[in-house]
């Protein structure tokens, strides 16, 4: 197994992406080989600083970082050589079978796009991000990828991200579900209800339309929404479990009987707070490009890229593409005989 890491991306730099990867080569992950692309004096001066000495480690250097003030088509017209565009051609070249990066989530879409285009039949690419809920875990697909959408990218979607919960999740007949304003078939926009009518066409577990308080009740495991939608769900997920965490926290500490209960409970507790770390996860799947790419959080630290490195290893192993290709053509074939003209739901 061959990994590229863009380790310039990140809020903390490359010293703790690259003590991320030290981890995951300590884990035992049947890495062969771990492309560390980005400034070589920044990344030899952490590799000294973190004693990191592995022969499965090689540097790809890169002068220039896409940051995250970068226009991201704009800036890798001008930064040709920065970091993100070195590694995702590692991936092009076939030198390495998965990227990770925590940089400029713009500048890695269109790099991937550009340079490893998308898989055949498949329409747009989408984040995929799996949030933690109390009985279950759930694939948010997309999460950001893309702000406008047609209803055949809402299939794909539902299509990838049924692929991707019973591959690596383990889900074996995971629920799709459309988010929209009520259940009813009519509810929502045009584009959710012209995309409800061709998820059920398509052999998937297609429950319908979901809500926002369906989202935590073990009802759906994927949840198909366009990426302006799904960003503002992901972004508010992230905040309201960071501010709930605080807010228990002081509560719990304002009297000494709280204090008390806090501390019987306190296996409850860390195990309420392992499940909401958004660490464990490492980051989200760019699902529909023809290469393993995981996007990893900007403020991502060691365990994080560690994860990150970990669920990308997987994705390859478990051939996640050769599947979602597979499943994206049968899928388009169904809606074929069915009549329904694609040209008035795919991308112009």
């Amino acid at each position: 197994m061959r990994i590229a890491v863009d380790v310039m991306g990140g809020d903390h730099g490359c010293e703790v992406v690259i003590d991320g990867v030290k981890l995951a080569l300590e884990s035992g992950l049947g890495i062969s080989e771990v492309f560390l692309v980005g400034d070589q004096m920044q990344i030899a001066e952490a590799v000294k600083r973190l004693r990191f000495h592995d022969s499965r480690v090689k540097t790809i250097h890169a002068s220039e970082v896409l940051t995250m003030e970068d226009k991201p088509v704009e800036g890798l017209r001008k930064k040709r050589d920065c970091s993100v565009l070195k590694a995702v051609d590692l991936l092009k070249e076939c030198r390495a079978e998965g990227l990770i990066s925590a940089g400029n989530t713009g500048g890695l879409m269109a790099a991937s796009t550009i340079r490893l285009r998308k898989l055949e039949g498949v329409d747009r690419v989408g984040i995929a991000t799996v949030i933690p809920a109390p009985k279950n875990e759930f694939v948010l697909l997309d999460s950001g990828a893309n702000v406008e959408s047609r209803p055949i990218h809402l299939l794909h979607y539902a299509v990838m991200g049924s692929v991707y919960s019973r591959e690596v999740l383990g889900y074996k007949r995971p629920r799709v579900g459309i988010l929209s304003n009520g259940t009813e078939e009519n509810k929502g926009t045009e584009l959710t209800q012209e995309a409800f009518k061709l998820c059920r066409r398509v052999d998937i577990n297609f429950i319908g339309n979901v809500e926002g308080h369906d989202l935590f009740h073990n009802r759906v495991d994927v949840v198909v929404c366009d990426g302006f939608v799904g960003n503002i769900v992901l972004k508010t997920v992230e905040s309201f479990a960071n501010g709930l965490v605080g807010w228990l926290q002081d509560e719990l500490l304002k009297t000494p009987i709280r204090i008390l209960g806090a501390f019987l409970a306190r296996n409850a507790l860390r195990t309420i707070k392992r499940r909401m770390d958004p660490d464990a996860y490492g980051g989200a799947p760019v699902l529909g490009l023809n290469g393993n790419v995981m996007k990893a959080h900007g403020s991502a630290r060691e365990r994080a890229i560690m994860n990150a490195i970990r669920v990308t290893t997987e994705a390859v192993q478990l051939k996640i593409n050769q599947t979602i290709q597979h499943e994206i053509k049968s899928a388009n074939e169904r809606l074929a005989t069915a009549k329904f003209d694609l040209s008035m739901t795919t991308a112009e």
